[in-house]
């Protein structure tokens, strides 16, 4: 089966070859592991979102960054296109690994969650797991790991530390803001597979985001960065299905919109929950909008909207 380790590596290692292009630093930590910081010491970019975003694909996906008008407001947009969607998005790019070792902490996503099985039950539902003698992974945190916190996803990927490969950029960098525009696809894909529908079902996957503008402190970042996704997020999916009705009910109920949190930016309902994740309905966390063809059938099925009026809110428009 295809490794996404392999093949992060190699997106990896064109990233430290083109670390001045990139803005980026390469670091070589007390254990070997190599780490890279795409925006907490440097400047990172454009250039290095779309890598970053790549690297939580495991290089299986295709990501470009373009332009798009949302009512009247013009933002930098990514687009992802990925064939075998259960195993790029939920296999990989996923950010479903609480990377947690003593004080530190940050969210991990890519390649080294297929080795570390995280979480195991999502492995379960998609049937696959790596197997390499390499590990790739994409922290979303505003600290640099350190050897302890390599030494520990090492162990986790049953990878030797010097093995470990480490690329960081937090909520408010560039870089940071851009992969997580670039989770579009994954995020639909995710809800669907939540509300039951079967993610080996999905035969490819396609979506674009805003990228959202920038904001010094983490927690309005972080509010920014969903909104993007929760209220101009559009995605789209051919699945496989005997009958339309095998999908057509998920399809409804998976767009944010169905969610009684909605309508607010993010910041403002993540504050009311005492900034816990957990206290906020896991329905909100859906693209805008989902269509989906069945190609079984010919039947094309679309639910949501985009809102950009609470788009607009988010990101603090005053002209």
């Amino acid at each position: 089966m295809t490794s996404v380790n392999k093949t992060g590596v190699q997106v990896f290692e064109k990233m430290i070859e083109l670390k001045e292009e990139l803005g980026i630093s390469v670091t070589t930590l007390e254990n070997g592991a190599t780490l890279i910081d795409a925006g907490i010491n440097v400047p990172g970019g454009f250039a290095a979102g779309k890598y970053l975003t790549d690297l939580c694909l495991g290089s299986l996906g295709n990501v470009t960054l373009g332009s798009e008008n949302y009512d009247g407001v013009e933002l930098p947009s990514m687009y992802v296109h990925v064939d075998r969607p259960a195993v790029m998005l939920l296999g990989s790019q996923f950010a479903g690994w609480r990377i947690s070792v003593e004080k530190y902490f940050a969210m991990g996503s890519g390649p080294a969650r297929a080795l570390a099985l995280k979480p195991k039950e999502l492995y379960a539902k998609i049937d696959y797991k790596d197997a390499y003698d390499k590990a790739v992974i994409v922290l979303e945190g505003d600290e640099l790991p350190t050897s302890e916190v390599a030494n520990y996803m090492a162990e986790k990927c049953n990878v030797d530390s010097k093995n470990m490969f480490i690329a960081i950029a937090p909520t408010s960098s560039i870089a940071g803001c851009m992969q997580i525009s670039g989770r579009v696809v994954e995020m639909g894909l995710h809800r669907l597979t939540d509300l039951g529908f079967d993610p080996k079902k999905v035969l490819y996957g396609s979506g674009r985001a805003p990228v959202a503008p920038s904001h010094p402190k983490s927690t309005k970042a972080m509010g920014r960065t969903n909104d993007m996704l929760l209220y101009a997020g559009s995605t789209y999916f051919q699945v496989f299905c005997e009958t339309d009705d095998e999908i057509v009910e998920f399809v409804k109920k998976a767009p944010s919109s169905t969610s009684s949190a909605y309508g607010r930016p993010f910041y403002e309902i993540f504050k009311e929950a005492n900034f816990d994740f957990y206290k906020i309905d896991t329905g909100l966390f859906s693209p805008a909008t989902i269509t989906v063809n069945n190609v079984k059938t010919g039947s094309t099925i679309s639910a949501g909207t985009i809102n950009t009026e609470t788009l607009k809110k988010s990101i603090g428009l005053t002209a």
